[in-house]
């Protein structure tokens, strides 16, 4: 019949720069399939993050981006590979420079010759990406120029010039069109006006990374690509850390007419995943010749250059060949994804830093027992991963452990070699926070340590009163705001040292080698406000929670309470959250955060995103919460809030500068690294924007329909005034 086309996708865990490992897993992907795609980021050459190291000086790193390539042998190349005959294509990633301009490309191999080059059209150039800062994107649609090959691809290909341009590949039985990452979410993806001119199969090489809840909109937009145009689409993703505040989840997948026939997995420790799929190229050609609306708009399409290729993806004896059935996708909870992302990148940085483990300050409460139950899913996955036969990993584990015999089978034998927890105690901290953190040590299984930083504390404040002749108090002893504050943050900062000094040394005072990463646990909630002492044991090597909101938290910890079987984490969920930095009553704690804060971290999730995602200023979020909160509270108080939240917004802003590289997994992050670029020297006072909610609370209106009939209801404040009242119109 010749119809029916065996195809495949995968996802790679590439890491930057690391060219001799980068080709190795895309060696491993040879499948012996009909076609296959890789991900946007698994070239010998570079990664997506990787991009602010791309320089007009780095010539070197140009010149060793084409070296990889022409290593690939044709018995494992990829992406269109038809074992009955040998032939390979694979579609690798790489800066290239045409006519002196650099463009983002994939370069599509057949059989050790180069079809195409085919440049990205629509570049990331926002949130966590700044891809025009490197590249400049292909603006010539449905154009082709020609590109002259190094001498060191032409000694191989034998080849002088191939194509460069926005084209598609024809080959004998069907016609295969490429996008590029971003391109499948722009407004006016390529694959609209391919599928329109004949292309069948569509690939994506993508390096989308995760953000909780993000899968499905991933996934719609590939089905939905499909439904309305038909065709195959095989989206290949990037998976892992690549050494930075980003993880890259996988999720390849293999679609057909709007219905999913393979989906990889979200979160993995496999280094190496593809997944196939058989399909019939009739079906997708009965189905689109169903859509008259389609036909129409395809008559009158303009044509793509094509790339004619003598290859067949099909075999002429395939009549008992069995096809691929759709499958329902699977989706994480946000529990989950916060279980599996967090944990999977902070076995990335473990394995490739080549450190012996984690530090973690343990409080007591929710943000840092989160932490360490993200510790505790990592060893989980690691047991699970080894259960399986992974042999990296295990490699890996006995690195980091420095015992070549060692195979992790309990998690919490695992995380008792890898986590040190530590509860610094000060005369302010209370009995029960003690009690939580040690109970949830032992249930995880980590190397607890508890210590007092009381000398150290009364060390330092005593060398302030040698040199000044006075001392500071609290504010129950009678001291002022300054010194209150003061006092807190001293007890802060000391634990990061604390911190630090057993990360180095507490292996080698147990006759171990090596150092340990220090965690910090600081949700994006505190960030966003700046609740949090710059400098203080927030102040870390690397925060799996930096990403996620207090709400989120809370229901992981709940998650992880039932999942992992952890019933300490019951009363650290069911206390009130404490910094524990002003002195006790009576032994019990007198200080929460939301307190301190004056919001409630609920409210702080609501004002994060409006201010990154609606872009809201203060008068934007005060109209905002006008009508959102109205049946909660009256204008007088929405205009309190929002003058409250962005005076600590805007006076704590700089924090932001020294932020610890955290998971990026909200999309309100305050990350002043590459997320969020605003300035963090700020009028804290916010003058005109401040008076015109003023203005807006004095004469404000608000037009409701009530039975049909539209009244206004009338909202000012004056001396002696009610607060409410309601005229007809």
């Amino acid at each position: 019949m010749g119809r029916k086309v065996t195809v495949a996708t995968c996802a790679l865990n590439q890491w930057a720069l690391d060219f001799e490992g980068n080709l190795q897993r895309i060696l491993k992907t040879a499948t012996g399939v009909g076609i296959i795609i890789t991900s946007r980021t698994p070239s010998c050459i570079r990664s997506k993050s990787w991009l602010p190291f791309w320089n007009l000086r780095s010539l070197r790193t140009s010149s060793v981006t084409w070296e990889c390539p022409r290593k690939l042998r044709p018995a494992t190349d990829i992406a269109l590979c038809c074992s009955q005959t040998g032939a390979c294509v694979p579609s690798l990633h790489r800066p290239v420079m045409h006519r002196n301009v650099r463009y983002n490309c994939r370069v599509i191999f057949l059989n050790r010759r180069v079809l195409l080059i085919r440049p990205k059209m629509a570049l990331a150039n926002e949130g966590n990406y700044r891809e025009l800062r490197w590249f400049t994107p292909w603006s010539r649609s449905r154009q082709t120029e020609e590109y002259f090959l190094p001498r060191m691809i032409q000694d191989v290909t034998k080849q002088e010039t191939v194509p460069f341009g926005d084209a598609v590949l024809a080959t004998r039985d069907t016609c295969i069109g490429s996008e590029i990452c971003e391109e499948l979410w722009t407004p006016h993806s390529p694959h609209v006006h391919m599928g329109l001119d004949g292309v069948e199969i569509f690939t994506n090489a993508s390096g989308s990374h995760h953000v909780l809840r993000k899968a499905h909109a991933r996934v719609d937009l590939v089905t939905m690509a499909t439904t309305k145009n038909g065709g195959i689409y095989l989206l290949a993703n990037q998976k892992g850390c690549d050494g930075d505040r980003l993880y890259y989840d996988g999720c390849a997948l293999i679609a057909m007419n709007g219905h999913i026939f393979a989906q990889g997995s979200q979160f993995s420790l496999n280094d190496v995943e593809v997944l196939t799929a058989t399909l019939d190229l009739e079906d997708v050609r009965s189905y689109r010749a169903e859509i008259s609306s389609r036909n129409l708009a395809a008559s009158k399409v303009s044509p793509y250059p094509r790339v004619k290729v003598d290859f067949a993806l099909s075999c002429h004896e395939d009549l008992l060949e069995p096809p691929s059935e759709p499958i329902e996708w699977k989706y994480h909870s946000p529990a989950e994804e916060i279980s599996l992302g967090p944990a999977c990148w902070l076995w990335d940085f473990l394995r490739r830093s080549r450190q012996a483990g984690f530090l973690l300050p343990l409080s007591g409460g929710v943000d840092s027992a989160a932490t360490a139950c993200l510790v505790y899913s990592m060893c989980h996955q690691v047991c699970e991963a080894v259960k399986h036969g992974n042999q990296e990993v295990l490699a890996d584990v006995r690195t980091i452990v420095d015992q070549l015999s060692y195979t992790p089978q309990d998690p919490r034998d695992l995380c008792g070699r890898v986590l040190t927890t530590c509860y610094m105690a000060s005369e302010n901290s209370s009995q029960e926070t003690c009690d939580r953190a040690r109970e949830l040590a032992q249930q995880i299984g980590s190397h607890h340590i508890g210590l007092h930083i009381d000398p150290a504390v009364k060390a330092v404040v005593g060398i302030f009163s040698l040199v000044t002749g006075k001392r500071p108090l609290f504010a129950v002893h009678g001291g002022s705001s300054r010194e209150n504050l003061a006092l807190q943050n001293v007890q802060a900062r000391l634990r990061m040292v604390v911190a630090y000094l057993f990360a180095q040394l507490s292996l080698w005072a147990r006759g171990a080698r090596g150092g340990l990463l220090v965690l910090g646990s600081a949700n994006v909630d505190e960030s966003l406000l700046g609740y949090l002492t710059k400098y203080d044991c927030s102040s870390a090597d690397i925060n799996p929670i930096g990403g996620i909101s207090k709400t989120d938290l809370k229901a992981f910890v709940q998650f992880c309470m039932e999942r992992f079987q952890l019933p300490a984490l019951q009363g650290i969920l069911a206390a009130p959250a404490t910094a524990e930095l002003e002195p006790l009553t009576d032994g019990k704690v007198s200080q929460t955060d939301e307190e301190d804060m004056g919001m409630t971290y609920a409210e702080l999730s609501i004002y994060g995103r409006l201010r990154k995602i609606a872009k809201a200023g203060p008068y934007s979020m005060f109209c905002r919460l006008l009508t959102m909160w109205k049946d909660v509270c009256p204008p007088r108080q929405v205009a309190d809030r929002v003058r409250h939240f962005f005076s600590k917004y805007s006076m704590n802003r700089h924090k932001m500068t020294t932020l610890t590289p955290a998971y990026h997994a909200e999309s309100y992050s305050p990350d002043d690294n590459r997320f969020d670029l605003r300035p963090f020297l700020y009028h804290t006072s916010w003058p005109w924007q401040f008076r015109c909610i003023e203005d807006a609370v004095s004469w404000a209106h608000v037009a409701f329909l009530v039975g049909g009939v539209r009244r206004r209801r009338w909202l000012w404040e004056c001396p002696g005034r009610p607060c409410l009242q309601t005229r007809s119109q």
